[in-house]
């Protein structure tokens, strides 16, 4: 018996943290561990680079982890021969505070549009207790289009659609 799946793009763990290097992703340690038929997981250390002045995870770093696993998961279900996905929105509840240890991001889609995407993304600590909520809206734009055309002739790309 064959398990569906979401992702276009069949891609391994290592592949996706070996494209996150020198970016925030390394910069913050977020790392991929799981690709599941329909969600994608990662996680992030809370210490000294994400943690504010006292001493809890920042909200920033929240959702610095949310969109980073919603815009992948994005990305993995488009072509990417001819589309092209951005950020559109994103919003946060922070449920409760972490320490230490690592916050583990799940994304799950809501909805899975010719033109957007909506993801679900829940922010556990290690003992998998919900310490932020989140859900983030992705554009797919047609590729070519997206790539020579002007800040505005993209957001008339998003509305056109």
């Amino acid at each position: 018996m064959t398990t569906k799946t979401i992702w276009h793009t069949h891609i391994t763990i290592a592949a996706l943290n070996e494209r996150g290097k020198s970016t925030m992703n390394e910069h913050l340690g977020m790392e991929f561990i799981e690709i599941g038929d329909n969600y994608l997981r990662i996680r992030m250390p809370v210490d000294h680079r994400t943690v504010q002045t006292y001493g809890i995870l920042h909200g920033g770093a929240s959702v610095a982890l949310a969109e980073t696993v919603g815009s992948i998961a994005s990305t993995l279900v488009i072509d990417p021969a001819t589309e092209i996905c951005v950020g559109m929105e994103i919003n946060a509840n922070h449920v409760r505070s972490a320490r230490e240890g690592y916050v583990h991001g799940t994304a799950t889609p809501i909805h899975l549009g010719r033109r957007s995407h909506i993801w679900e993304i829940r922010i556990t600590d290690d003992e998998q207790r919900l310490i932020c909520i989140c859900r983030h809206t992705v554009a797919v734009m047609d590729k070519t289009s997206f790539l020579s055309g002007s800040a505005a002739d993209m957001g008339k790309q998003i509305v056109d659609r």
